[in-house]
């Protein structure tokens, strides 16, 4: 664990101190693109953040190959080098994209090649685990074409939701912290060296979130770019292929007493990741749906729009802050929900506490729909938006009581605005009406000065 924790930290601490040379480098490369329709953002914004996730990403195999036990992991297996290259071909695909707005065609079959080179190398799904039949080997263009799958998928995936302000680094952080403590129970708890390389790339994934986060909370200062969408997306679905078509669940048979048994087990996280993951079930669903949409209004699956499910949050009326903080929450429920299931699911608290959560949730989510009536005692305890009797008494008094007027030796008073609501006020003995402010005293001097 503490090598893990070693390469973590160092995966995030090259990422988050290369972000800065990386934003000047974008401004100074002219990676910043005009504001789309679909933008939330007001200001350009410079992109190719996944430069310096790439580079990150590079330090923390790099650490891992001089540690002590980490190094086994390179020595009887091929996956690192394997998720190298594909991570490689396809940062290279983004950066191009970030500067160049590369076609989406393009960028599919970009996607498509580098889980191809993954393929070739080893990393591939071997063998499915289904509930009910056990361990079913599949053939070589069988694995071959569901790797390549779950790879777009879940590249597709974290590509879509990354709408706002650190959404997409925080909820793959998320997914990745759960994958980790899934992996690792895995390798530890049951001593399968097969699950090494998976727990390794979880580990360097919530290194490379961690460290670029900082940059990329709202207000950003830097965008990661489909060179780092797409290469976190990869990261995790290299990770994912590793556990789901790697590890042989005969050998979680030893303490489950059959293979059928160690595949239900197991079924929480193994079938879920098919879909293409449970661990990114938001992302998932928020690119299913943005698929029918399009394909309903007639356009390109791969039109943008603002139809996202973080555009439908900022429209119901939360803050983009808010936003984000109940995709994060959405996110790991679900993800940490499906952990806690598949260490005890003979146990229904994790159900109740998940169904609690989930209400919880949903409150969140309708919370702008409705404003509580909240009683003038527990008015000092709730947001100034639900405060009806306070602002009701403070608007009374403004339109009752005019603001004073200063009078300044030498500076002319302000004329009066168009749309001053102020209530006028009576000057002089004969009482002027629909004068106020400045001009109640007299008329203003027309002489120049």
């Amino acid at each position: 664990m503490r090598e893990y924790l070693l390469t973590l930290c160092i995966t995030a601490a090259v990422t988050y101190l290369l972000t800065g040379p990386v934003r000047k480098f974008a401004i100074v490369a002219g990676a910043m693109p005009e504001i789309r329709a679909r933008d939330v953002h007001r200001e350009p914004t410079p992109r190719l953040g996944g430069i310096a996730m790439f580079f990150g990403l590079c330090a923390g195999l790099l650490v891992a190959d001089h540690l002590t036990n980490l190094n086994e992991v390179f020595a009887k297996s091929n996956e690192p080098r394997a998720l190298l290259s594909g991570a490689a071909l396809i940062w290279l695909i983004g950066v191009l994209d970030d500067k160049f707005e590369i076609d989406a065609l393009i960028k599919l079959g970009g996607q498509m090649i580098a889980a191809g080179v993954m393929v070739m190398q080893g990393l591939t799904i071997l063998w499915l685990p289904i509930p009910g039949v056990g361990n079913v080997a599949l053939t070589q263009w069988q694995g071959t074409l569901l790797t390549v799958a779950l790879v777009v998928i879940t590249i597709n995936a974290v590509n879509f939701v990354d709408g706002l302000d650190g959404l997409a680094s925080g909820m793959v952080c998320i997914a990745a912290a759960a994958f980790f403590l899934y992996a690792y129970r895995i390798w530890y708890s049951y001593g399968i060296e097969a699950a090494a390389p998976g727990t390794l790339f979880a580990a360097i994934l919530m290194g490379m979130c961690l460290g670029f986060l900082p940059h990329n909370m709202h207000p950003a200062r830097i965008f990661m770019g489909d060179s780092g969408s797409m290469l976190i997306g990869l990261v995790l679905s290299a990770g994912a292929i590793s556990i789901t078509g790697q590890v042989d669940p005969d050998a979680l048979a030893l303490f489950t007493g059959s293979e059928k048994a160690a595949v239900h087990q197991t079924v929480p996280v193994y079938i879920p990741l098919l879909l293409p993951l449970t661990i990114i079930a938001v992302p998932a669903a928020d690119l299913v749906l943005a698929i029918v949409r399009r394909t309903w209004r007639g356009q390109s699956p791969f039109a943008a729009d603002r139809g996202h499910l973080h555009h439908r949050l900022l429209e119901i009326g939360h803050s983009h802050s808010r936003a984000v903080l109940i995709m994060y929450f959405w996110s790991a429920l679900i993800a940490f929900g499906a952990l806690a299931y598949s260490v005890n699911s003979a146990s229904m608290w994790i159900v109740l506490g998940v169904v609690f959560l989930s209400a919880i949730g949903l409150v969140l989510l309708l919370l702008p729909r409705f404003t509580p009536r909240i009683p003038r005692w527990a008015e000092r305890f709730v947001p100034p938006r639900y405060r009806r009797y306070r602002r009701r008494r403070a608007a009374l008094a403004a339109v009752a009581t005019p603001e004073p007027t200063q009078s300044v030796e030498g500076v002319e008073p302000a004329e009066p605005v168009a749309g001053d609501r102020r209530a006028p006020v009576t000057a002089g003995a004969g009482g002027v009406k629909g004068v106020n402010g400045a001009t109640a005293i007299g008329p203003r001097s027309r002489l120049p000065r």
